[in-house]
């Protein structure tokens, strides 16, 4: 070994370390990298380091001007080095919302990298999510078209299937034609003959897209098999290992996402499942084990995705919390996606119109119906989003209803939700509880018997009544959803202090005041919190920090 080979390595080996060190000592690992430019190594070597030292830097550090100097510098060099330098740097000016920056510098390296087919892939695959981030399907899908031709020219059936399910996934908006679609692309997969690894990776693909096409359409129950597939598939995968067969083929080598990352994917969309379900204690369980995997990558592992799941998982369960009466919990992890949003202009261009809306649901939950319209509105010019904005219009809906004077606007926004709702309310109700007892839909169930067996009291028929507000209650306490059991034990007070039942109207009684008794002491938590000033933010950036004020309205304008 030559004296330039053993300083290199050297320094190298010792970059390394420190980057792996628990927990990692990324000053040390720059410092050591940066020593390479002390000794003039050749051109290739001096490229090599750039890429590193942005790598590190951007991955590890908030640093990004630093970072984007030294992968700058690396693209200018060696093609072993600038498409990888390339990639990088798009990411890095897609973090900072630079997407017009990122997109001629792709295409730039996507033309010179076809003789580099594992780079040409995945540059490729890049871009493609680019035109996809700005709603641009039809350019995503003409790019993801010219990987999977490139992929069956080089040979890489294994690639090409991995362009082709992302192509199916862009055009397939309609839920009605993805179903036989899916099922092709099942068969495709398990008739397919490959590298083991790989056969479970595609599985993986394909059964997540499955999954979550059920979830769109709300069928919680018809999903159940396919989610036991893709967790039995995780665990598969989860104990090969990468180096046992390693592809033949250069472009069988690119990856839609790595194993460790595709174990918090299936946490993810498991949490997503348990909550629709109305399984809360199940969805908590599982985001608790996905934070946890989580904080561990991060620790190695930068990537821009893991910080999406992880406010994916927070939004989840804050909505969880406010269903369980835990307000002071949900408000401290609204305040925890505010600080990952704040780390990132790209992470809070996505997610903004979500945060306003958790920001409206605490809101309500606390009786600041004000603070409520104000985060809806600011929600509802934030997206483009159709699912999302009739959300929001529902919840603002549901403002106006409370609110009580406001009979214009709630007939205003009930007429943009459904132009035709010339409908009888119980008829509804009843095709309601219907659609969620076939699905297992237990919150929408309980809210529905809850809802039918307060009319049927109003009106007098009080053994209909029972007979929907029992069952409710038992559902209730299930999922566990404090508002439906403080609302069914009102109204078992009420029914059984009506027919008579002295005995059970107090112990209806005693359960509403516990309900009552949780709820006061939680929302006097939340709303005593520094973070409860959030409530008062609907523009811009969420703030940096947040500060005691006196009074739990305070605004926020002198923070901004």
């Amino acid at each position: 070994m030559s004296a330039p080979e053993s300083w290199y390595l050297a320094l190298l080996g010792f970059a390394e370390h420190f980057r792996t060190s628990s927990p990692p000592k990324i000053r040390l690992c720059v410092h050591c990298l940066q020593a390479v430019f002390q000794f003039k190594p050749p051109q290739r070597v001096e490229a090599r380091t750039h890429l590193q030292l942005g790598s590190v830097l951007y991955h590890h550090t908030k640093n990004s001007d630093l970072a984007r100097s030294h992968l700058e510098k690396a693209i200018a060099q060696f093609e072993d080095v600038k498409f990888e330098a390339a990639s990088l740097l798009s990411e890095l000016y897609c973090q900072q919302n630079l997407v017009d920056s990122a997109k001629p510098l792709l295409r730039k390296a996507i033309q010179i990298s076809q003789q580099t087919p594992y780079w040409h892939c995945r540059l490729l695959f890049q871009l493609a999510q680019l035109h996809t981030l700005e709603k641009d399907l039809v350019s995503a899908c003409d790019l993801l078209g010219v990987g999977a031709e490139y992929a069956r020219v080089v040979g890489s059936e294994y690639t090409r299937l991995l362009f082709l399910y992302s192509i199916h996934t862009e055009n397939t908006r309609k839920l009605q034609e993805v179903h036989p679609l899916l099922t092709l692309c099942g068969q495709i997969v398990e008739n397919w003959q490959g590298n083991p690894i790989q056969k479970e990776s595609l599985r993986v693909f394909f059964l997540v897209l499955q999954v979550t096409h059920y979830l769109d359409a709300g069928q919680v129950k018809s999903v159940k098999p396919c989610l036991k597939q893709l967790q039995q598939c995780i665990q598969t995968i989860s104990t090969l290992h990468d180096d046992e067969i390693l592809p033949s083929n250069p472009a069988d080598l690119f990856h839609w996402l790595p194993k460790e990352h595709m174990c918090v994917l299936v946490y993810l969309v498991t949490v997503m499942h348990s909550m629709q379900a109305g399984y809360l204690e199940k969805a908590q369980k599982y985001t608790d084990k996905a934070l946890m995997q989580l904080e561990k990558l991060k620790m190695l592992d930068c990537s821009p995705i893991l910080s999406s799941f992880q406010v994916i998982l927070l939004e989840h369960i804050i909505m969880c919390r406010l269903v369980t009466g835990h307000k002071a919990t949900a408000l401290q992890e609204i305040s925890q996606v505010c600080q990952l949003c704040q780390q990132s202009p790209r992470l809070f261009s996505n997610h903004a119109a979500q945060l306003h809306t958790l920001l409206g649901l605490y809101c309500i939950s606390v009786n600041c119906m004000d603070n409520a319209e104000a985060q809806f509105t600011t929600a509802l010019r934030l997206t483009t989003h159709q699912e999302l904005w009739t959300f929001i219009v529902t919840n603002l809906a549901s403002v106006y209803i409370r609110e009580g004077n406001r009979h214009q606007e709630l007939y205003s926004l009930l007429e943009r939700i459904n132009p035709d709702h010339n409908f009888p309310v119980r008829r509804f109700l009843r095709e309601t509880l219907k659609m969620s007892n076939a699905e297992d839909l237990n919150r929408l169930t309980a809210c529905s018997l809850v809802l039918l067996g307060h009319i049927f009291y109003v009106l007098g028929n009080h053994r209909e009544s029972n007979n929907m507000v029992v069952p409710a209650m038992q559902l209730a306490s299930k999922i566990p959803d404090m508002s439906v059991q403080l609302w069914s034990s009102a109204l078992l007070k009420d029914l059984n202090k009506a027919c008579g039942n002295t005995m059970d109207a107090h112990e209806a009684a005693q359960m509403h005041q516990n309900f009552s008794q949780q709820l006061l002491q939680d929302h006097i938590a939340a709303c005593s919190l520094p973070e409860h000033n959030l409530i008062s933010w609907t523009d811009g950036p969420p703030p940096v920090q947040i500060q005691a004020q006196n009074g739990p309205t305070t605004s926020l304008a002198s923070l901004l």
